[in-house]
């Protein structure tokens, strides 16, 4: 049993073709719309007032200079570029210039993620793979500096992919996206580590009188890419940032976008791996040994770190899109032959001038603004007032401690901290370890907390003499060490009577 179809001639049909623009238009416009769910991760706050630093500065970040607790200590931005990007965005429109920035970038991902899959697969099933992607990506789908690469991911790994399926090389020139994606995220990583599966298919299936000259040409465009990726005001520092965040050990898990795949409710993840494994088993879809290696190691980077779902989403399909072609459809989709034909360049242009007039009116009908959750504006307001220093937070809320130019004890940056830690501040918080709480306190001379609301360890500084609330909300709650501060009297210790 088959899905072919028959392709009808391009030219007879001015709108084919046109699919990655409406995919590119339609995502855009959905995320414009549900803009302040972009908004909804504290970081774009840090993220945002470190690309001010830069602005402002002329230079990127060497040491912190934020926190009270790591204050001087060795830290780099590999995301630099992205954070200048949002800061630019702010100051122009402010929250809608990130809304902007961040909907751009993830449409023209998609629009490229059509585009390449609609070269090898007819309509229908390049949709198909862009709505599992879309629901894949969207938990992960925040005006943050990943996002902003998701286009470089998406090119990258297709230009690799296309020139193992044609039994070459990539193109030197390609070499331009990583150097990039090197100043805009540290996922550049990744697509560094692409190259040597995607090496090892085309030298497999090529004829074995050009293996060796093609392996070598590999070789060299790889030593090319990693030379490439070191073009950052970091040079090769860069790279090994990104060792820092993966050897964070015991503090992975305890970040909700590190924490493994969890199924215990159906969700978005488990339908689309049930109907993947269903359709394969339906249609007896088979695959050559490199790609089902490549498959089953996004898999399991998806099952390890949720936040690797949206590496499987977009990279998946790209991997699998030649072999289920050859495999499932009747013909090649030559639909991106005649893109630059007047009616598709006129498709093009209008809705290009839709999109900005529908992006223009949204800045005075749709208002944006950070999820409360992450900002406790009346609560900092009032901490500011008591000019203390040394105060120790709830992690969600050192993104709006430095964008209001307060010094927090922990942050976003988790790889500043350390994996001690952020396992010490996690387990205070939550009381999974009081005494935890109390060294903390002690150890670094804490004035006041700035804590959730509902957190246990704002329950028990309620009744801990020494500490004395003087504000609360449904967000934040605030504590200040006061030695008069009496909750409870010790009550005598009386033996029992029998």
């Amino acid at each position: 049993m088959t899905l072919s179809v028959t392709h009808t001639d391009a030219m007879a049909q001015p709108a084919r073709g046109l699919l990655p623009l409406w995919v590119g238009a339609g995502v855009y416009a959905l995320l414009l719309i549900s803009g302040n769910r972009l908004l909804n991760d504290p970081d774009t706050l840090w993220q945002i007032t470190v690309g001010q630093w830069i602005l402002d500065h002329h230079a990127v970040p060497t040491t912190d200079v934020y926190s009270f607790t790591m204050r001087g200590a060795p830290w780099i931005s590999t995301q630099w570029l992205a954070q200048v990007a949002y800061a630019e965005a702010y100051a122009a429109a402010g929250w809608t210039g990130p809304v902007v920035l961040a909907a751009s970038a993830i449409a023209l991902a998609f629009a490229l993620f059509a585009r390449f899959l609609n070269r090898h697969l007819r309509e229908s099933t390049t949709l198909v793979f862009v709505v599992a992607a879309l629901l894949l990506t969207l938990p992960h789908l925040l005006a943050r500096p990943h996002v902003l690469a998701f286009p470089l991911l998406v090119a990258w790994i297709a230009g690799l992919v296309e020139a193992a399926d044609r039994g070459r090389a990539p193109p030197f020139s390609l070499v331009l996206l990583i150097a990039l994606w090197a100043n805009l995220h540290g996922g550049f990583v990744f697509g560094l580590m692409f190259i040597a599966p995607a090496a090892l298919d085309a030298v497999v299936n090529a004829e074995p009188a050009v293996r060796r000259p093609l392996a070598l040409r590999w070789a060299a465009f790889a030593a090319l890419a990693l030379l490439a990726s070191c073009v950052t005001p970091y040079g090769w520092n860069a790279l090994l940032a990104s060792q820092k965040i993966l050897s964070l050990g015991a503090a992975l898990p305890l970040i909700v976008e590190w924490k493994p795949a969890d199924f215990g409710g159906l969700g978005p993840f488990e339908i689309c791996l049930l109907l993947a494994i269903g359709f394969s088993l339906l249609y007896g879809v088979r695959l050559p040994p490199i790609r089902i290696l490549m498959l089953l190691g996004l898999l399991h980077m998806a099952l390890a770190q949720g936040r690797a779902a949206e590496i499987l989403a977009l990279v998946g399909p790209l991997v699998l899109a030649a072999p289920l072609a050859r495999q499932m459809e009747s013909a090649a989709n030559d639909a991106g032959s005649a893109a630059g034909t007047p009616p598709r360049r006129a498709a093009g242009i209008a809705v290009m001038l839709t999109l900005i007039a529908a992006t223009i009116a949204s800045a005075t009908l749709l208002h944006f603004a950070p999820n409360t959750r992450g900002t406790p504006m009346a609560a900092v307001t009032e901490l500011k007032k008591l000019h203390l220093t040394r105060v120790l937070n709830d992690y969600d809320f050192g993104g709006y401690l430095i964008a209001s130019g307060v010094a927090p004890f922990i942050d976003g940056r988790t790889e500043l901290y350390g994996e001690k830690f952020f396992v010490d501040h996690n387990a205070a918080s939550g009381l999974m370890e009081p005494d935890n709480l109390f060294r903390l306190l002690k150890d670094y001379d804490i004035e006041a907390t700035l804590l959730r609301t509902q957190s246990a360890a704002t329950k028990l500084l309620d009744h801990i003499d020494g500490w004395q609330k003087i504000y609360a909300d449904d967000i934040a709650t605030i504590h200040v060490r006061n030695p008069a501060a009496l909750h409870s009297v010790e009550p005598p210790v009386e033996p029992v009577r029998h």
